[in-house]
């Protein structure tokens, strides 16, 4: 049995608020369904934060989680997989540790659900701290656009 103090409920929970916030990146929430990329890339509206390029559409699709996510990072760009998958994890441990303050309280409120898709196009590799930074304007900016 966890205690309440354990390394693990540590990392899940945030004790803090008054309720649970969990920091976790389901399989649920990543965008894996083939029919819905293909209509995101094509229907979807989409903006730029850079170094990020982010496309988003409003979808009525039966899910557990207001957002369904995809992170691609350029080949063209990054030729070594070491450097695409250094990025792409950096960038979801910025999503996942922002997305219920920035993200997911705003659709909920507005019961709306969304798949998204960010593309990296930076030039080189950003340190972490910079991806964090640029990846809170971005919920932000795309809690504005949903809201529209």
């Amino acid at each position: 049995m966890l205690s309440p103090h354990s390394g693990l409920n540590r990392l899940l929970f945030n004790f803090g608020s008054e309720s649970a916030t969990m920091y976790t990146f389901k399989k649920e929430e990543r965008l894996c369904n083939k029919k819905l990329i293909d209509e995101l890339f094509h229907n979807g509206s989409s903006f730029l934060c850079y170094p990020f390029k982010v496309s988003w559409m409003l979808t009525h699709e039966p899910a557990h989680f207001p957002v369904q996510i995809l992170f691609s990072v350029s080949k063209k760009r990054f030729k070594r997989a070491v450097d695409r998958n250094l990025i792409r994890r950096r960038m979801r441990e910025a999503y996942r540790l922002h997305k219920q303050d920035n993200l997911y309280t705003t659709l909920n409120g507005a019961e709306k659900k969304i798949v998204l898709s960010i593309g990296y196009i930076g030039k080189d590799i950003a340190p972490y701290d910079f991806i964090e930074k640029k990846m809170l304007k971005l919920l932000t900016q795309l809690c504005a656009e949903v809201a529209k």
